[in-house]
């Protein structure tokens, strides 16, 4: 189908100030698939975590530059794949535009709707930037689109992509930049235990039918498989957990602590992000690396989030390229359904796996 599509780039968000902090972490806790709660009590309970929250928030994001870096590197992001797309586009007579939509701060989803609208595209592809699908993270974007789309009257032919946890180029990114960390660690010590560290989900989620953990679990597995180093000691492990309820572990903090004690040495790649920003700058870099130290780990080497890594690009160019031509609504990274039985949030749920 010939004309100008729009490809709709989906991320968290983050506070551009430190004004910015507690409204951001005000319409974090506000979405009903954070917290869900009746909208009025879930109101209250946002106005109350997100106060007593700043204060901590402001320390760490200080420790950053005061605000998220997440908007400038999607916004590299985007520009580079709508570069790959318009590579040979025009022959077929299609025009791409990248596009962000932001879920907790800006630019807002509203914004961007207005913004395809009045680009005047003809048709739509919408892209989280998680690589896992949960409902918590790319359902609530895509919902918000969805919602925002149908206020705003824009009615055009959409297209989704709904996970990649495995997808070849996001592999051979990870596998990339991983290779050269364990490179890193083995001129230290040839001791070395991988964690693959992903932000974690509560408990309640996953037992819902959440299929995050095991598309976490999945591309972990495929990582390792490129990376054809017999023997690797590798753990998948989860952080950022909040609250009282019990969450999906085992916790990245544990693990390091038992690391420690074993005299290894560590490797963390943060598998479920693909942007820099305070949970690896901060937690990941400095709060887990001084742990480390600490438990007694004898090497520390993180891995880069991916970023604008040329695979990755080329592999999320191709997704979009992937669920323009499918009948599967919403694509996977093969098309259909990925997704075990099991998992009734799964966005293909319609779909046999």
């Amino acid at each position: 189908m010939a004309g100008k599509v729009a490809v709709v780039l989906f991320n968290l968000g983050g506070p551009d100030s430190p004004q910015a902090i507690q409204p951001f972490l005000f319409n974090l806790f506000n979405d009903p698939a954070i917290i869900g709660a009746p909208g009025p009590i879930r109101w209250l309970l946002a106005q109350y975590i997100s106060a007593k929250r700043a204060p901590v928030a402001k320390e760490i994001y200080a420790k950053i530059g005061g605000k998220s870096p997440l908007f400038d590197l999607t916004r590299q992001q985007a520009a580079n794949i709508q570069t790959v797309l318009n590579q040979g586009a025009a022959a077929q007579g299609r025009e791409f535009r990248c596009f962000i939509a932001m879920r907790y701060w800006k630019p807002f989803t509203a914004q961007t709707v207005a913004e395809v609208k009045a680009w005047g595209a003809t048709q739509v592809v919408l892209l989280p930037l998680y690589p896992q699908y949960s409902s918590a993270t790319s359902g609530s974007s895509l919902k918000e689109w969805h919602d925002a789309a149908g206020r705003m009257g824009l009615k055009l032919p959409t297209s989704t992509i709904c996970c990649y946890p495995s997808e070849a180029g996001f592999v051979t990114a990870q596998a990339d930049l991983l290779g050269k960390a364990l490179d890193r660690a083995a001129m230290v010590t040839n001791n070395v235990r991988l964690l693959f560290s992903a932000h974690g989900l509560p408990k309640s989620l996953i037992a819902q039918g959440d299929p995050y953990q095991a598309q976490i679990e999945a591309g972990a597995a495929a990582i390792v498989a490129k990376m054809n180093r017999p023997g690797l000691d590798w753990k998948v492990t989860y952080q950022s957990r909040v609250g009282p309820a019990e969450w999906i572990g085992p916790y990245t903090d544990e693990e390091i602590k038992k690391a420690g004690a074993e005299k290894k040495g560590l490797v963390i790649l943060p598998i479920a992000f693909v942007s820099e920003h305070s949970e690896t700058l901060v937690e990941l870099d400095m709060e887990y690396f001084h742990l480390a130290k600490q438990a007694g780990a004898t090497a520390y080497v993180r891995v880069p989030a991916l970023g604008s890594h040329p695979a990755f690009i080329k592999g999320l160019a191709g997704l979009v390229t992937k669920t323009l031509a499918s009948k599967s609504q919403p694509c996977s990274q093969s098309g259909g359904r990925i997704c075990a039985a099991g998992h009734s949030k799964c966005p293909n749920r319609g779909a046999n796996p």
